[in-house]
């Protein structure tokens, strides 16, 4: 008898331990997609402890810095499907009510001393927990700040008990905060900080304000990212035009509600009845019929189809590169100050959106990513290997799941060395050059305005 062994396969399919990537046989078909399955994942709905593999390096490497990106938490929806009565979705923090989280009490009284915090801009006007008992559109919800206590759990538990990465003294120079001027980003990023570093000194507590969605700060004036993001948008219409089941759902939908299918249509009906999948409402009903799971199905099948193409037609991919750089560029700057020795900023957390995670993964190259669910976090690790103090590497990691060997720049890496890691200089060479070798360009500015070939 032969025993294979065989790795355990987490919840959300991903393979916690193999950082081989089998290729799939081009001739087979793909993989028929699960609409449902694929919203369950999307809602992230806090249940089973999570497995991560962050913070895992032979014994003799030292963790010197760790940057977290992270989407916000579980939210009401930003939009609203005409002549429907809204979910009845409580957004009052309530300890007692599931999902809870053991902290979540302890942080709700916290949150109320805040006001010694620096926050910039409109940031000190915006409240630092969800508290209408009918949540207001695009309102974080209790399960949206239960999900990042989670993770800011689990953080803590890796990063602070186990590789002391910050001291129990630490200063407001040793953190980098920065969101979106979201109350659901600000209200995450804090929920995310509290659990990493329970009762946290609101004085040392600095939170940035970032105006952009993609983090670009003062590197946003980028005619060609906004030239492959209109081509991409258009790529986009012609796919939903062609699909013929979609567009009958559509008017179904319009009838049941008695409006216009356009105005349907532009009232983005996903966002809402994802809303109502996650929090297990019944679907609206109006005099004319229910809207129900098989228009649910079909609405979510199109946006997986879509994903799918996205990634094979490339359009998306030169926005994302183009976007994302401000920000990777960034990233890569700390890094190398911090392996030069400079001990500030060594832990830095950036909340934003499904619109800022989902192209840089795709810069990246992590093109077999799910796209990004409530409270997704993407980590960047920083490594100096203590054999070779001067030698320093990088990990980075998809809510959980080691992700470095998916990456463009370090796919190939893995073969020739035996360090599970990537060097840094990869990481340096691809944001400082090689994201540019497809325009043709050798800056940022230059495949900003260089035309398109």
């Amino acid at each position: 008898v032969h025993l294979i062994p065989v790795n355990p396969v987490r919840e959300d399919g991903m393979n916690p331990k193999s950082r081989k990537r089998i290729m799939p046989d081009l001739l087979t078909e793909p993989p028929a997609i699960d609409p449902i399955y694929e919203a369950h994942v999307y809602c992230n709905i806090p249940s089973i402890a999570e497995r991560s593999m962050e913070g895992h390096a032979p014994h003799y490497f030292k963790l010197v810095s760790v940057q977290v990106l992270i989407r916000h938490g579980d939210r009401y929806p930003l939009y609203a499907i005409p002549k429907t009565k809204r979910p009845d979705i409580d957004c009052m923090l309530v300890p007692s009510r599931k999902p809870s989280h053991p902290q979540l009490e302890a942080f709700i009284k916290h949150m109320s001393k805040g006001s010694a915090a620096q926050m910039d801009g409109s940031l000190s006007s915006l409240p630092h927990f969800p508290s209408h008992s009918l949540c207001e559109m695009g309102e974080l919800t209790q399960t949206g700040v239960v999900q990042h206590l989670r993770n800011g759990q689990l953080l803590r538990e890796i990063y602070i008990n186990k590789h002391k990465l910050l001291p129990g003294d630490w200063t407001a120079k040793q953190l980098y905060l920065e969101t979106t001027g979201k109350s659901r980003t600000l209200q995450s990023a804090l929920a995310l900080l509290y659990a990493f570093l329970p009762d946290f000194d609101w004085k040392k507590i600095n939170m940035r304000h970032q105006w952009s969605t993609i983090f670009c700060s003062g590197s946003c004036d980028c005619p060609m990212r906004n030239h492959y993001l209109e081509e991409e948008q258009r790529r986009q219409y012609s796919l939903r035009v062609k699909n013929n089941n979609l567009e009958k759902i559509y008017v179904d939908m319009a009838k049941i509600v008695g409006i216009p299918t356009r105005q349907l249509r532009a009232s983005n009906p996903i966002d809402s009845l994802l809303c109502y999948f996650c929090h297990n409402v019944s679907f609206p009903c109006t005099k004319a019929g229910c809207i129900g799971m098989e228009h649910f199905k079909v609405i979510k099948r199109h946006q997986l189809e879509d994903e799918r193409e996205r990634q094979e037609k490339k359009l998306y991919f030169l926005y994302a590169l183009l976007a994302t750089h401000p920000l990777l560029n960034q990233t890569v700057n700390r890094l190398q100050r911090i392996a030069e020795g400079k001990k500030e900023e060594v832990f830095v957390l950036y909340s934003a959106h499904d619109v800022t995670l989902s192209p840089v993964l795709s810069a990246l190259g992590i093109t077999e990513a799910r796209f990004p669910r409530f409270a997704a976090r993407l980590v960047f690790e920083l490594w100096q290997d203590g054999k070779r103090p001067r030698e320093h590497f990088i990990r980075i990691l998809y809510n959980g799941a080691d992700v470095t060997f998916q990456t463009s720049f370090c796919k190939d890496h893995y073969k020739r060395s035996s360090k599970p890691m990537c060097p840094l200089e990869k990481f340096v060479n691809f944001v400082k050059r090689d994201m540019f070798l497809i325009f043709n360009s050798t800056s940022y500015y230059d495949a900003c305005h260089r035309k398109a070939l």
